[in-house]
């Protein structure tokens, strides 16, 4: 093939290879243009086949690429047990499902395991439908073949349905024996311990950017990959599968006796005692039933597998924001199209209207209109200029602009949201309990209940009565569907967190979906909650003679060493005027700063360092700087040669559409608590703005914990939404931590729940989103409990004393293989749920 002869995979080039854009041969080891993409390299015969292709890979593949479901180390999981975890695709230990890559990619594959359910579904029917007419023929439209014709239709049925239930049906099979714990797992399947189980704490516990995959590689983290092998080579060589009978247990039971008793009643009818036998004294065979049962299993099999497949829409649509390749722009400012992978931090970046952010940065030059509704959920696009920051996956408007890269790969936020979605969709919501418990006992009650039924027709049924005790035992394996059962929960937080990042809100597992609904109690942070983050100096006062520029440039001189948002508000305040320089500097804790500047003892900080340098606030001074805190700006006393010398007021605004989020929240029946380290006035002057219920002003990052748990201990449900490093405790104290998007990375890892937007009318969103999951989860949960309670009495013929009614074991095929399909389709109505 052509794609062969024009890449090698890590090993010595062949002897010639093809471009794959122009077609032409090509020497490997004399071109100097080639490139990666999918861990291939590719030669070509000019740059510019290089830059084409390398703007499009796809394209210039064509037929030549068929892209794979997943990368080669992939590490794929059960959508039923995420513990369950191997590299490479394969079948569930425990459910028998078939497992699905932890984290899809962005590549548009060519759906190769639907298609080829599809084909084998589509073949089966071809094969069941003469086996259909041949059995029910006499009895639907009287059509009897006279001797030997009906042997010899006799004979196209019994092969008909062996090669549909021998060989449609293998899968199913193969499933049902490894389920009873006698297969040996593949040694490229086992992970510590000899199973391929595992609990996936450690992986919980890692850290956002140790789990988070880049979207263009959608691959598991290099540690990661790196250990499986290890992990895999190390097991022991006779490691067995876990005992644990699932859906296809009993469907291999099912059609495995249906099957097996009508061959041998076919060859050696003379082996059956009457209780087999009809009224005419033949032995009847349910070839029909079997490859029916097969058929429509493989259907609903099909449907389930297609419907699932939707579930992972949202996350490959975060994947797919990400742009192939950047624009690079070199030093001498030539642009060049490079590998979205290549890109480094530090790099200068061009992005044309219209075309996606690459990664993470800020502009240099240029203005534009930024559309970042993917990520926030905003329809409203963002104006951009030199200094803003920029997403990678947003959408550039109308400008040009020129970035720089600042974050690449897994540090993206785009990789985080990935990430955490992911993880979020794997993991197990505290309702699952309840499937679990009744799904440990599922499969042995209903292969009793057969067993029951078969015993009560076999008793008490009409001739012929073992006939009857036969189809009743197959009608009660086949009708039953733990598969249903499973699904319930996962299926729902799958698609809402697909969801909740859609609209700007990420979970960090299911735990903290179900838990947003329960929430009674918010404490929120002030500064860069309610308010921007972003101080700014409102008011200087001189009190002691000095002018305003002076001491200005004093205070900044002070500021300038530190980061905290006022101390950066009062060097912005001072913009480019040149400051003294500062000696023996000094920062104290919780009070403020101090130094010599020209020879002379500056402090600039609260009322506790003034009292500490002893220099002295009389009340009128007392009394103006509570007449700037009730106007809720916090106030700095700077002090020279032991004088009070000014005040400073410095504030911070409040976020645009706080006040209407505080008005929304309080009607969802929330109560609002803000915590801030701020003055008592400054902070009730922000809580009177914006109605408040209650505040704790000038508490520690300790506090602020110490009130969230008073506040559980008062049997709140308190969620905690904040954005700094001293929020964290409290973030970890809450019922459910909510972090805003804006904030740090500390903030975030302390949470359950990460509002990238950074408003808080995210939580109204989060809230209502939980609601709806919770509710959903319950519907799936009733319509899997009543399906399985209702089915399997009717299947054992409970109407039959009643009505002379029995169900067929391939109307019992039809029900369970749409019970797992409603369910799906059930969660799938979250995509569209109004919020």
């Amino acid at each position: 093939m052509e794609y062969a002869a024009s890449c090698c995979h890590g090993g010595t080039p062949s002897a010639t290879a093809i471009d794959p854009v122009c077609g032409m041969t090509v020497d490997p080891h004399t071109t100097k243009h080639r490139a990666e993409h999918e861990g291939h390299t590719y030669y070509f015969c000019s740059a510019r086949c290089r830059e084409k292709f390398v703007a499009d890979p796809a394209a210039c593949l064509g037929e030549r690429k068929s892209a794979p479901p997943a990368p080669a180390g992939a590490i794929y999981t059960c959508p039923m047990h995420p513990e369950v975890q191997q590299v490479g695709p394969g079948d569930c230990p425990k459910c028998g499902m078939a497992l699905e890559p932890m984290m899809p990619t962005a590549d548009e594959d060519d759906g190769g395991e639907l298609k080829a359910m599809a084909r084998r579904f589509w073949t089966l029917v071809v094969l069941t439908v003469p086996v259909l007419l041949v059995a029910m023929g006499p009895h639907l439209f009287g059509w009897h073949l006279p001797s030997p014709w009906d042997r010899v239709a006799g004979w196209i049925e019994a092969l008909l349905s062996s090669v549909v239930v021998l060989w449609g049906g293998a899968p199913f099979f193969r499933r049902g024996w490894n389920s009873l714990g006698l297969a040996p797992v593949p040694r490229a399947a086992r992970a510590g311990g000899g199973l391929a189980v595992e609990q996936g704490r450690a992986s919980e516990r890692m850290s956002i950017r140790d789990r988070a995959m880049t979207p263009h590689h959608g691959e598991a983290a290099p540690a990661r990959r790196a250990a499986e092998p290890r992990e895999a080579s190390a097991a022991p060589a006779r490691a067995h599968r876990p005992w644990s009978p699932n859906m296809y247990t009993l469907i291999a039971l099912g059609t495995g006796v249906a099957w097996g008793y009508s061959a041998v009643a076919f060859l050696a009818p003379g082996l059956f005692p009457a209780s087999f036998r009809g009224v005419h004294g033949q032995v009847a065979v349910y070839f029909e039933s079997a490859a029916v049962i097969v058929t429509l299993v493989m259907l609903g099999d099909f449907l389930e597998l297609r419907a699932r497949r939707r579930t992972g829409e949202a996350l490959k649509a975060l994947l797919g924001l990400a742009p192939k390749t950047a624009h690079r722009v070199d030093a001498d400012g030539r642009e060049a199209d490079v590998p979205l992978d290549a890109v480094q931090p530090g790099d200068a970046l061009r992005v044309r209207p219209g075309e996606k952010v690459p990664v993470d940065g800020k502009v240099l030059e240029g203005e534009s209109h930024v559309d970042e509704s993917m990520l926030t959920g905003e329809p409203m696009p963002v104006a951009k200029a030199a200094g803003a920051p920029l997403t990678g996956g947003t959408v550039n408007q109308d400008g040009s602009v020129l970035m720089r890269a600042e974050k690449v790969g897994s540090e993206t936020v785009l990789s985080q949201i990935v990430a955490l979605v992911a993880a979020a969709q794997r993991s197990r919501a505290p309702l699952q309990r309840v499937a679990d418990q009744v799904a440990a006992w599922f499969v042995p009650a209903v292969v009793g209940s057969a067993v029951l039924a078969f015993a009560l027709w076999a008793w008490l049924g009409p001739d012929p009565k073992l006939a009857h005790a036969l189809i009743a035992a197959v009608s009660v394996l086949i009708i039953a569907c733990p598969c249903a059962l499973g699904l319930a929960t996962p299926i729902s937080i799958m698609v809402a967190s697909g969801r909740g990042a859609h609209l700007g809100v990420l979970f960090k597992d299911a735990g903290s979906i179900e838990a947003m609904r329960d929430i009674d109690t918010l404490v929120v942070d002030k500064t860069g909650t309610l308010t921007e983050g972003r101080p700014t100096l409102r008011e200087l006062l001189p009190l002691g003679g000095r002018s305003h520029g002076t001491l200005l440039r004093f205070a900044a001189a002070l500021e300038a060493p530190s980061e905290h948002p006022l101390a950066r508000a009062i060097v912005q305040a001072a913009g480019a005027r040149a400051l003294p320089s500062v000696e023996d500097f000094r920062s104290v804790t919780g009070q403020g700063v101090q130094g010599l500047i020209d020879g002379q003892a500056v402090a600039l900080g609260n009322a506790a360092m003034m009292r500490a340098l002893s220099v002295e606030l009389d009340a009128d001074t007392a009394a103006r700087a509570d007449a700037l805190r009730g106007d809720g700006a916090t106030v700095m006393y700077l002090a020279m040669d032991g004088a009070l010398a000014a005040l400073l007021a410095v504030a911070d605004r409040l976020k645009d559409g706080a006040a209407d989020a505080i008005r929304r929240l309080h009607a969802d029946g929330l109560r609002l608590v803000m915590l801030t380290g701020d003055h008592a006035l400054s902070a009730q002057a922000v809580a009177r703005e914006l109605g408040i219920d209650e505040v704790h002003a000038e508490v520690s990052p300790a506090d602020k914990a110490d009130v969230v748990q008073s506040l559980k201990k008062d049997g709140r449900r308190v969620a905690m939404a904040g954005d700094g490093i001293n929020d964290a405790p409290a973030l970890a104290a809450a019922d459910v931590g909510i972090a805003m998007g804006t904030g740090t990375d500390v903030a975030m890892e302390s949470a359950q729940v990460t509002l990238v937007k950074g408003d808080l009318a995210g939580i109204v969103r989060a809230r209502a989103l939980s609601r709806a999951t919770v509710r959903n989860i319950h519907q799936n949960l009733f319509f899997a409990f009543i399906y399985n309670a209702v089915g399997v009495p009717l299947a054992a013929g409970a109407l039959y004393p009643w009505l002379g009614w029995m169900l067929s074991p391939m109307i019992a095929a039809l029900a369970m293989s749409f019970s797992s399909v409603s369910v799906v389709s059930n969660a799938l109505r979250l995509r569209r749920v109004a919020l």
